[in-house]
């Protein structure tokens, strides 16, 4: 098998990754915690995960995304620029807890959170849509770039109505609805929906 061969198959092993992730995690922590907590209560958000049995799982599979979007090469500049962006930003999640004393810290959280959601949402509608401009697309190419457009569409419907929930909503009742928690699995998804397709595990790779 040639290098050219090997490198193809890594960084589509790598996207594959990178979508599993995104779709185990949320169905990880709840488990989990259901597991070890001896609780069926779902959490009232995925951040919240961080003050049950849970948080060293969040906390590394932060740190294991960071670092594989780190190691994520596109075919230019700015892949690996939003890549290098969305490693930092996972950091961000991981080391700023949002339940610590300081507003500071909870506020480094979930603005690097909704930053990291932009990074997945830059990634499905314009980078993994992008195609040989000189080249004929074909029409696994367009099936996924519709994927992607739709992918990319529920993560910002989803942030938009987690914005509009915090305003109009009392905490207790998105804490014992877990809105924030479903809709945050809903864009978790949708991200790794796309990067599953973008690793060709999923719709015609013609």
């Amino acid at each position: 098998m040639s290098d050219n061969n090997l490198q193809i198959i890594s960084f589509l092993t790598l996207r594959r990754i990178i979508g599993a992730i995104g779709i185990l995690l949320p169905i990880t922590l709840m488990v989990g915690d259901f597991i070890f907590s001896d609780s069926l209560l779902i959490q009232s958000s995925i951040s919240t995960y961080y003050s049950t049995p849970m948080r060293n799982v969040l906390v590394g599979v932060l740190f294991v995304l960071g670092f594989f979007l780190l190691s994520y090469k596109g075919y230019e500049p700015i892949d690996n620029i939003t890549g290098t962006l969305g490693f930092f930003f996972s950091l961000g999640v991981a080391l700023f807890p949002c339940n610590h004393a300081l507003g500071l810290v909870r506020g480094m959280h979930f603005a690097s959170a909704v930053l990291l959601f932009c990074v997945f949402i830059v990634f499905s509608l314009f980078l993994f849509t992008k195609s040989d401009k000189q080249k004929a697309r074909t029409k696994g190419k367009k099936q996924r770039n519709i994927v992607y457009i739709v992918c990319g569409i529920i993560m910002i419907l989803s942030l938009l109505t987690i914005a509009i929930l915090l305003l109009l909503l009392p905490k207790q009742q998105l804490e014992s609805l877990a809105l924030i928690f479903w809709l945050e699995t809903i864009a978790l998804w949708s991200f790794g929906v796309s990067w599953l397709v973008k690793g060709r595990f999923l719709v015609s790779s013609r």
